[in-house]
């Protein structure tokens, strides 16, 4: 069975790049504040669109041209929207780096991309240079907080370029798989502009908005959800380079903050938060939770203590984030909506493959023009999530509602999702490998009340008495802090189907039934 959207259509969807789409905005809010720090600093749409074209002529006077690769390797703030819009402007596609990527990490999409460009922080340069030297694609590397004087810097207005929406590639993130290394995800034009107005259309949004933007511009959600969108709508955002509890408090307080996204672990810490009750939340109109499921009691926690609607959403960066949303005037409790317009919807078996009813369990796919044009440089993987007729293969393990409301279950892949994080456990898996003193090595989630899950080692030394404090140690050093493994266990062997994949949901299992859960 086919689920449609119960919103009505947009179609047809014209051809938009995402720096027409920005204009349009501009032209018509000029001077409305688009983007706030912390510290109470604004900039008018029009004060950041000249600082997008002078960013744009600074990357194309280095000689950037259409297609190249620019990189974003940096926490949020107002100079990442210029760089991000500044480098569309210019043709450049963008790719955006976690700023707690170690040099491993940065190095491999640094590569993979081919970048030419790279901006991030000051204190970040040494993990760029460090790479630099193994990656001749790379040309020039910038420090972020510059942004604005080296836009104010360039002469004369950005040569236009000819962008085919539907064609060009506007932004490459990457998104973990559970073999091998991160996949570039390739996201057109026409995949995020078409997403936004999806998102638009429900209505939740509107240039009246103060947004409070702390989840990770690096990340899909942050990129389109709360910065795309917002700058389309012609909201006002204000920028935390990362989440603490009474600052964004204060901020929703004394801002009159209207939308609150976060991820379920960003509610659990407000709705336990002891000060809660002294700020002044009234301006809340929703909080949207998305990223990994939000469990119900902590969700009716939050309706409670924020006095606002507390709804999920769902989407992955496959699909230029979003395919799911339960509609404000009527959000349902353990799901994540229904489509959005324009999209289809369908649960498949996990023996044959054949569509399944409403309240049968099964793989989630779907189709829509948010939907990816597939895996950079990765044909393989590509086959492998898309379907020959353009379906998104999910990798979640859902039923549906009979008039198609969503509620997920579990995920045929086994990644791990810790706070929002998704992490990959082949990818930690090779790094243990790398340790001298390990013959083999498997990865799983280990369910965590304050996390959601954390990743947890299986391995099988080479000899007796090694010290597992050391392993950790080890690939602590070689990961983003919020990958380390926190639990090790030594085990005889590591149980392998006959082509010798690993196994790993009889060890989540056995994990599950020892702990009791």
């Amino acid at each position: 069975m086919v689920f449609k959207s119960p919103w009505p259509s947009l179609e047809p969807y014209t051809p938009m790049s995402v720096p027409q789409m920005m204009e349009a905005t501009v032209r018509r809010l000029p001077d409305k504040v688009a983007l706030m720090t912390a510290d109470g600093a604004a900039y008018t749409y029009r004060h950041w669109w000249d600082a997008v074209n002078g960013m744009a002529r600074a990357l194309q006077d280095e000689g950037v041209r259409k297609g190249d690769m620019i990189a974003i390797y940096a926490p949020n703030s107002c100079e990442y929207a210029v760089a991000l819009h500044g480098a569309l402007l210019a043709g450049a596609t963008v790719t955006t780096l976690n700023p707690l990527y170690r040099e491993r990490e940065v190095e491999h999409q640094l590569a993979d991309a081919g970048a030419k460009v790279v901006f991030t922080l000051t204190p970040l340069l040494p993990i760029v240079s460090e790479a630099k030297a193994r990656l001749p694609k790379l040309e020039h590397v910038h420090e972020l907080e510059n942004a604005w004087e080296m836009a104010a810097a360039a002469k004369g207005a950005p040569d236009v370029v000819v962008i085919d929406p539907m064609k060009d590639m506007a932004v490459l993130p990457y998104s973990s798989g559970t073999t091998g290394l991160p996949k570039g995800v390739m996201l057109s034009h026409q995949n995020l502009t078409a997403n936004v107005r999806q998102t638009m259309a429900l209505g939740m949004t509107d240039e009246s908005a103060v947004v409070l933007d702390f989840l990770p511009f690096f990340h899909i959600y942050g990129m389109m959800v709360l910065l795309n969108c917002g700058l389309a709508v012609g909201a006002t955002q204000i920028i935390l380079p990362r989440f603490e509890p009474e600052a964004a408090l204060n901020i929703i307080q004394n801002h009159k903050v209207t939308d609150l996204y976060c991820v379920p672990p960003v509610v659990l810490a407000l709705v336990n938060l002891p000060t809660l009750g002294d700020f002044d939340l009234s301006s809340l109109r929703f909080l949207m939770s998305g990223a990994a499921p939000l469990p119900a009691e902590v969700g009716r926690q939050a309706a409670a203590k924020f006095n606002c609607i507390v709804m999920q959403g769902y989407g992955m960066t496959e699909s230029s984030p979003i395919t799911n949303v339960n509609p404000l005037a009527s959000p349902r409790d353990g799901t994540v909506g229904p489509a959005v317009a324009d999209t289809l919807e369908k649960i498949v078996s996990l023996e044959t493959g054949e569509e399944v009813g409403p309240g049968e369990v099964g793989e989630l796919l779907v189709f829509g023009p948010q939907v990816m044009q597939g895996y950079w440089n990765n044909p393989d993987a590509t086959r492998e999530t898309m379907t020959d007729d353009g379906w998104l293969r999910t990798g979640d393990i859902v039923t549906a509602d009979p008039d198609g409301y969503i509620r997920i279950h579990d995920r045929k892949k086994e990644m791990i999702k810790y706070k929002g994080y998704q992490i990959a456990p082949a990818e930690l898996e090779a790094v243990l490998m790398e340790h001298p003193g390990v013959r083999d090595a498997a990865v799983i989630p280990k369910l965590d009340d304050e996390a959601g899950e954390v990743p947890k080692a299986f391995i099988v030394p080479r000899e007796p008495g090694i010290d597992l404090n050391e392993v950790l140690a080890f690939v602590a050093e070689k990961v983003a802090p919020y990958k380390k493994i926190r639990f090790i266990e030594i085990v005889d062997s590591i149980p392998k189907n006959p082509s010798g994949k690993i196994l790993r949901r009889m060890l989540i299992e056995q994990e599950r039934a020892r702990s009791g859960n």
